[in-house]
């Protein structure tokens, strides 16, 4: 009876093991993918449904886009999913300098696996049409000459454009006061409504507002002039000397997802950021296409993580 049993008990357990080299031997990818960035209109959401739309089809799945709060949410839902290339991270560099100035429960190198480096695109210093400074020097003059009257949107501490605003604090020397919101459609809506007077975004989500003539536009944020917007001056020529602040946006996989998914991923993204449609796509809202390995990715977010680190002890920015 006993042998019987532990007949039954090895049948059993060879089922289990057998059913799951099955499951595990099915090619990559076999169900949808859901692509986890942040809330509707910004540069983040931008990039996450133009790499959805370009890659589902070589990869033979739906990419679903899940928009989540800005901040640490994405990233929390991201670290905590299961490593098989079925959920993923789309974030720009305020997922991994964010933990730089705010507390995370998560570790932006430890928990994650760089997939590809996609796009990259300057900030724009915009302003309230209505706010009297047409130049970068103007408006340091006018929050100089009015100290914690002037305030400026961002997306949440640790964000690109809450380390852009410190940034500019730091630098110029002003006391302007952080008002943050849970995205940048939010934080846009107040600011052409004049309930704020100023913002350092990504550019992907202003770009309309600045031709439409919403919004100011004082200067890029980038180390030379963007050719997406002509004829304006970089905030280090226009007053702001060593100001640089890029948005660099890439993808992410959950720590200990099998290599030869990442490798999967990263072809069919390098296939497509080299193609023409895709650099048409982000030329179209300000954006540069770039595409890496996840090697040259990895490489790029542990030099930005030193330098921001430097600049933040230098410049004493204080964690939100």
């Amino acid at each position: 009876m006993q042998h019987a049993r532990f007949a039954a008990a090895l049948i059993s357990i060879g089922f289990i093991v057998f059913g799951a080299g099955m499951a595990s031997g099915q090619p990559y990818p076999n169900k949808p993918i859901r692509i986890v960035t942040a809330a509707p209109g910004g540069n983040n959401d931008v990039s996450a449904r133009i790499i959805a739309q370009g890659i589902s089809g070589p990869l033979g799945q739906p990419m679903i886009v899940d928009n989540r709060p800005n901040g640490v949410i994405p990233g929390e839902i991201v670290s905590r999913a299961a490593p098989d290339g079925y959920t993923l991270l789309v974030y720009n560099n305020g997922f991994w300098l964010g933990p730089l100035l705010l507390k995370s429960p998560y570790d932006p190198v430890r928990d994650f696996l760089p997939v590809a480096l996609t796009d990259s695109t300057p900030s724009i210093i915009v302003v309230h049409p209505s706010l009297a400074a047409n130049s970068v020097k103007e408006l340091i003059a006018l929050a100089k000459a009015k100290p914690g009257e002037l305030n400026y949107a961002t997306t949440g501490g640790g964000s690109s454009s809450y380390l852009a605003g410190e940034l500019f604090k730091s630098l110029s020397g002003v006391n302007i006061v952080n008002i943050s919101y849970k995205g940048v459609g939010l934080a846009l809506t107040d600011l052409i409504a004049g309930r704020v007077q100023l913002m350092i975004p990504p550019s992907t989500a202003t770009a309309p507002h600045v031709k439409s003539g919403k919004l100011k536009a004082l200067a890029v944020t980038s180390a030379e002039p963007s050719p997406f917007y002509p004829g304006l001056p970089t905030a280090a020529a226009a007053g702001l000397p060593g100001y640089e602040m890029v948005s660099r946006t890439g993808v992410f996989a959950p720590a200990k997802t099998p290599a030869a998914i990442i490798k999967r991923l990263n072809q069919e993204l390098a296939r497509f950021l080299q193609g023409a449609e895709a650099k048409q796509k982000f030329f179209n809202v300000g954006v540069e296409t770039v595409g890496s390995s996840p090697e040259q990715f990895a490489a790029i977010i542990k030099s930005e993580i030193n330098l921001f680190a430097k600049v933040i002890r230098d410049t004493r920015i204080k964690p939100e």
